[in-house]
């Protein structure tokens, strides 16, 4: 079946679950594995990575109806979702974090990851303000681990036009980077 093929029908049940909201549990069972891999990925602990799957999921039955087609897969949707998720998470963790006075290492250690976590979060925003084709290519390539072959093949697009989209994000980014040190 063609990506386009593909495409075409998740748009169908897109729409037909924010008319029936329990037609959305087709979209879920199509997309879990994708997400929770997403989240599994970015958290230790399999009881965390399950209540932050849930809570994508919550969100994006909550904001069906808001969903505009792009022509873009429903997944890469819920991924920004899961990243805007761990954001917000890594961002209240920073800010309670609880640091003893009497220990400068661990006081070195936890500023560490407290920047750390701040990186992340500002990454993953700046992710998501690229173009929705730059933001797809650069989820599928990093995220999703895909080969520009993969990614040409279920986008429809040839292996340079990928390796473009790819460049012209990660240069994008790096100039955000270095413009917020």
């Amino acid at each position: 079946m063609s990506a386009a093929c593909n495409l075409a029908d998740e748009r169908l049940l897109i729409e037909a679950a924010q008319q029936d909201p329990s037609r959305f549990a087709e979209l879920y069972e199509s997309n879990f594995h994708r997400v929770y891999a997403f989240i599994a990925r970015r958290v230790r602990d399999r009881n965390e990575a399950e209540d932050i799957t849930a809570e994508v999921f919550r969100q994006a039955l909550m904001n069906l109806g808001r969903f505009e087609w792009r022509g873009v897969p429903f997944a890469a949707w819920l991924l920004r979702i899961a990243a805007n998720t761990l954001a917000d998470r890594w961002q209240r963790a920073s800010r309670s974090v609880e640091v003893a006075v009497d220990s400068v290492d661990g006081v070195t250690k936890c500023a560490c990851a407290e920047a750390e976590v701040e990186r992340r979060a500002m990454l993953f925003q700046l992710v998501d303000r690229l173009p929705p084709d730059q933001r797809l290519v650069i989820i599928r390539r990093f995220v999703d681990q895909k080969s520009l072959r993969e990614i040409s093949q279920e986008l429809g697009r040839s292996e340079g036009a990928i390796k473009q989209l790819q460049f012209r994000a990660l240069e994008t980014l790096r100039s955000k980077v270095r413009s917020n040190p």
